[in-house]
């Protein structure tokens, strides 16, 4: 699917989804894709805040709480009222092959904030995950959303890679250092490939949906080089994807 750039189509076309979901009461969906709209014009509609963590501000925020809530079908592991709003918190706790807690305890999280209207205000990544997804190409992912396919049946936003930074890839040495030792290691070649298991800690899931709560991990590292060059997994629903090489300057794979 390419990015429609036409106003005139735009304009039919959310109307078209809009009369077409509304009939069945998801007005979520249309909510989402406008919002996936935005991604076109990302610094009128969004800013980036990068000093101390990485938080994406929405400027002109569309989706509701409860939008969050039909997407993903599981509730946050921390609710909390917060000046001008309310904040979630989801946290994803590391875990062995049979789901328990591993020793020392690790985890990280994801934090929405929302307004008093409850829309999506703000995103804010904790640390660990700037680990295996750095804050520059982090950034990149997101602007190159504009660009990318939307497959509506796995429901996946793939990125292109228009945007190039200047930047270094993440080494396998810290990044594990960090995560400590995955569940499972793949040969691939000329790559390794690391499996994290991460279960989100929530008080509610949605019948038939238990599987979301899951989160693994995958990372590709450069056997030569010992270079992230991939991460790949799925968060609260979110399935998330970066090919860190084509959004450098220098590729030359």
């Amino acid at each position: 699917m390419k990015l429609i750039t036409t106003p005139s189509k735009v304009t039919r076309l959310l109307l078209i989804i809009f009369l077409t979901l509304s009939l069945t009461g998801c007005l979520h969906w249309v909510r989402a894709f406008q919002t996936y709209l935005q991604l076109s014009e990302f610094d009128q509609h969004f800013t980036i805040d990068d000093n101390d963590t990485f938080i994406v501000y929405f400027n002109d925020p569309i989706l509701y709480s409860n939008d969050f809530l039909l997407l993903s079908k599981l509730q946050p592991s921390d609710k909390q009222v917060i000046k001008g709003g309310k904040k979630w918190r989801y946290r994803f706790n590391k875990v062995d092959v049979e789901q328990k807690l591993t020793k020392p305890a690790l985890n990280f999280f994801f934090d929405l904030k929302f307004n008093q209207q409850q829309r999506i205000s703000a995103w804010v990544f904790s640390s660990l995950f700037l680990e295996i997804a750095p804050p520059k190409f982090l950034e990149a992912s997101l602007r190159s959303l504009a660009g990318g396919k939307l497959d509506k049946e796995k429901r996946q936003l793939k990125a292109s890679s228009h945007v190039k930074i200047d930047a270094k890839l993440p080494q396998k040495e810290k990044v594990v250092g960090r995560l400590g030792q995955p569940i499972e290691i793949k040969d691939e070649g000329d790559s390794e490939v690391y499996y994290y298991h991460f279960l989100l800690e929530t008080a509610k899931i949605e019948k038939g949906y238990e599987e979301r709560a899951l989160s693994e991990v995958k990372l590709t590292f450069d056997k030569t080089t010992q270079e992230l060059t991939k991460m790949a997994g799925r968060f609260a629903g979110l399935k998330i994807s970066i090919k860190y090489r084509r959004y450098l300057l220098d590729d030359k794979k």
